[in-house]
């Protein structure tokens, strides 16, 4: 594998600029267990206010936010609501389950979208027998489902739906303002119809670490005890939390050119004879293609790629996921998806594709 492999595995593998690097180095800091801590209070000020909530809570990852959110709208024995897809049954490591007792009913969506239409009918009998359906789960982006946006008038449907039954709204939002860049809404309207979010920062944001959840502020101060049980006490946070800040000043409007290289991707690969895909599927950074079983299997092509110096992770037995970010830019587009043609046209099953990650979870 080359020393300047691309590497399009996920947004997470993005490395803090010069100038984050400088925000960080200078951020004012304090204990944050004390509520000390100057600029991840500020940093939660500030999306708290640019989503429309009252309170916010920083932590360490997605992961976390989204357990923290069901902990805070849930007993133990409780359901919620979930595209079949969804990042909170499929890669949270049974965290539902495990953290809060809480079980999942699948919702089967198109790309990771559902409707009202699909709802009716899912919520339990007022039973003794059953559990209580508590919480509704969106996810905007979706991952699994294929990097698929909301549109806003879904989410008012779904939103109003859950609430004139008497359930909690959860948005995992992990790429949230992916969403808002590629659709043209704002993010607090998005937000509005649902009871908490969740961010995360470490994705086409750029940041090192970090995620935050808002909400009103009795459901952010259970969330905040729920942080600090599953061990995600946080200290001098205020370095992280810089880094946040300045990604909300700088690196939002900016992932328009993750979603433009998403789309060169996809329109060239999808030239390529036994790789498919609908390029009108691509809406936000993420391409997920399928490869013909003649040719072999994602995992021995992601092989082949990666002695080739493109690192793009297997995503199902046929089907792989590429994504762009800030560190990716429009020459090593095209030179990934000329390494991809040329593995097809040179073929590939001789490689062993066993080491390879089964799945790109985020």
């Amino acid at each position: 594998m080359t020393a300047n492999a691309i590497d399009l595995r996920s947004d997470t593998v993005t490395k803090p600029t010069a100038a984050m690097r400088q925000a960080i180095a200078e951020a004012e800091v304090g204990d944050d267990m004390f509520g000390e801590d100057p600029t991840v209070k500020r940093l939660e000020r500030i999306v708290a206010d640019m989503l429309g909530k009252e309170a916010a809570v920083y932590n360490c990852s997605g992961t976390q936010s989204n357990q923290m959110a069901l902990r805070a709208h849930c007993q133990q024995g409780d359901e919620i609501l979930i595209d079949e897809s969804g990042h909170i049954v499929n890669y949270e490591a049974g965290g539902a389950a495990a953290l809060s007792g809480v079980s999942a009913r699948l919702i089967r969506g198109r790309g990771g979208l559902f409707d009202v239409d699909d709802l009716e009918g899912k919520i339990r009998p007022d039973n003794q027998h059953y559990c209580i359906t508590r919480v509704v789960c969106v996810e905007n982006t979706t991952n699994h489902g294929g990097g698929r946006i909301w549109p806003l008038a879904q989410m008012e449907r779904v939103g109003n739906w859950a609430h004139e039954h008497g359930l909690k709204v959860h948005l995992d939002g992990a790429r949230l303002f992916n969403a808002v860049v590629a659709a043209g809404y704002c993010a607090r309207d998005f937000a509005e119809y649902a009871d908490t979010v969740s961010i995360c920062f470490s994705k086409g944001l750029g940041c090192p670490m970090g995620s935050i959840l808002v909400g009103d502020t009795p459901t952010i101060a259970r969330a905040r005890r729920a942080r600090k049980l599953f061990g995600g006490a946080l200290r001098q946070a205020g370095m992280m939390a810089a880094a946040a800040i300045y990604a909300l000043d700088n690196h939002i409007q900016r992932l328009k050119e993750d979603h433009d290289n998403a789309h060169v991707f996809a329109e060239v690969i999808a030239a390529i004879d036994g790789i498919r895909l609908s390029v009108a599927d691509v809406e936000s950074n993420l391409v997920f293609f399928e490869i013909a079983p003649e040719l072999g299997t994602s995992a021995q092509l992601s092989a082949k790629l990666l002695q080739w110096g493109v690192k793009i992770n297997p995503s199902g037995p046929q089907r792989l996921r590429a994504c762009t970010h800030l560190d990716v830019t429009r020459a090593d587009i095209f030179r990934a998806a000329d390494m991809v043609r040329e593995c097809v046209a040179t073929g590939f099953t001789e490689i062993d594709g066993t080491d390879c990650a089964a799945y790109a979870a985020r």
